[in-house]
């Protein structure tokens, strides 16, 4: 999972849980503060009432016909004012919620009632306010309230998404032409990402200098093939040069002649061994420029010129339907990456067998197949098929660097190489270009 995602999932899951929890908080409260404010009202319009209280208002208030003296049209409140027994006592005022009716409707209302003397009589003032409005007002306030709450989740997820997103991105860019685009470190570049993040700095740095000590190891290593080259390849060329002039001694005993000769194909297939090393040394290490145009289908043609001779001393049928390809690479490198598959196919076949070539582009993708009807590789072989010095049989000759050579040509021109192969059926290579 990327940092970008785990800083998202982050950012949401506890943003979603500070809103839960604040969105409980202030539901579970909601009742609690309309209340509040509800007795608040009340309590400054009985306030209000007390203040200016006189001999008239109070007349006006006993003598009205109705028990409830004074409600708006609505009936969302009311005022009721009462002569009661001289043999009360003040009392604070006390809130409650009752049921009343008012010309035949019967509403809920939250009533505050308060006794009080006014010139030696005493009276019981009752206000109310319906708790219709407060049901509606906190059904408002419910809605209105997870509205907010849910935009400013949103709001916060997409502004966090994208200031992670630009964040990190100084990290993505580190990552991707630093490490990913490198194919050489000849040509890598040391120049800094420009980024405020002092964590990024040292990211950058620290790779900046990993591929400095990689770039010396790579020049060691080309040093060293190279003194290999010469060191090797060059007292084997005059061990050769040696062994031949004595076999043109005059008189030589056939016995050790004999021996001359077995020494000479050891020496052969030493050279053999190292140059093929050393191509794939080669190869691996980019030694290689890739600037050919090179046609598939005139490489393989050119290719059965060279092996017609092979292929028709085994009675070989071999068949060829190949769409031509151009691309852009290295031409020796792909011709050797192509007669070592076909020698193989060759090598490995049956008298009287078959080769078939086909290449074809699908979805735009150009793939080429080249099958035998030869000894092919149990599991255990083909598991092991590109690993070095494994051959497909053991009872031909060979070092089994073919399809080593194979693989790093492949890898150099981000060739895909796919094979199959079942015992005493024949072997199927597939290079998707």
């Amino acid at each position: 999972m990327k940092l970008q995602v785990k800083f998202s999932l982050y950012n949401a899951i506890t943003k979603i849980a500070i809103i839960v929890v604040l969105g409980a908080i202030i539901l579970f409260s909601l009742d609690k503060l309309a209340y509040n404010q509800l007795d608040n009202r009340l309590i400054k319009k009985k306030n209000k009432i007390i203040e200016h209280l006189s001999d008239s208002e109070i007349d006006s208030l006993l003598n009205k016909e109705q028990s409830f003296t004074d409600y708006n049209i609505l009936k969302e409140e009311f005022i009721v004012l009462t002569d009661i027994p001289d043999n009360q006592k003040d009392s604070l005022a006390e809130v409650f919620t009752e049921k009343r009716e008012i010309e035949g409707d019967v509403e809920i209302y939250r009533i505050l009632n308060y006794k009080f003397s006014y010139h030696t009589n005493w009276y019981k003032l009752e206000i109310g306010e319906s708790m219709t409005a407060l049901a509606s007002i906190k059904n408002a306030i419910r809605f209105y309230m997870l509205v907010v709450l849910f935009s400013a989740l949103l709001i916060t997820l997409v502004t966090d998404y994208f200031f992670s997103n630009f964040l990190l991105k100084p990290f993505y860019l580190i990552i991707d032409k630093k490490i990913n685009r490198v194919n050489d470190p000849l040509h890598y570049n040391y120049q800094n990402i420009p980024t405020s993040t002092d964590d990024f700095k040292i990211l950058d740095n620290s790779v900046n200098s990993l591929m400095k000590k990689i770039n010396t190891l790579f020049a060691l290593e080309k040093q060293f093939i190279a003194n290999v080259s010469h060191e090797l390849l060059t007292p084997i060329s005059i061990l050769s040069t040696r062994f031949e002039n004595m076999l043109n001694t005059p008189g030589i005993p056939v016995e050790h002649e004999n021996k001359i000769y077995a020494s000479l194909k050891t020496l052969n297939r030493l050279k053999v061994i190292i140059n093929s090393l050393l191509l794939i040394s080669k190869v691996e290490n980019n030694q290689y420029l890739k600037t050919e145009e090179i046609s598939i289908k005139q490489e393989i043609e050119d290719i059965f010129e060279e092996l017609e001779d092979r292929i028709a001393d085994k009675s070989i049928r071999y068949d060829l339907n190949v769409e031509d390809f151009h691309f852009t690479g290295n031409k020796a490198l792909i011709h050797t990456l192509l007669i070592n598959i076909i020698n193989n196919a060759i090598k490995y076949n049956v008298s009287g067998g078959f080769i078939s070539i086909t290449g074809k582009t699908i979805n735009h993708q150009y793939t080429l197949t080249i099958t035998d009807g030869g000894l092919g590789m149990d599991k255990q072989l083909l598991e092991n098929a590109f690993d070095r010095f494994k051959r497909g049989n053991t009872e031909e000759n060979g070092f089994g660097l073919g399809l080593a050579i194979v693989q790093s040509i492949a890898k150099f021109h981000k060739i895909d190489v796919g094979i199959q192969s079942e015992e005493n059926k024949g072997t199927s290579v597939t290079l998707h270009f």
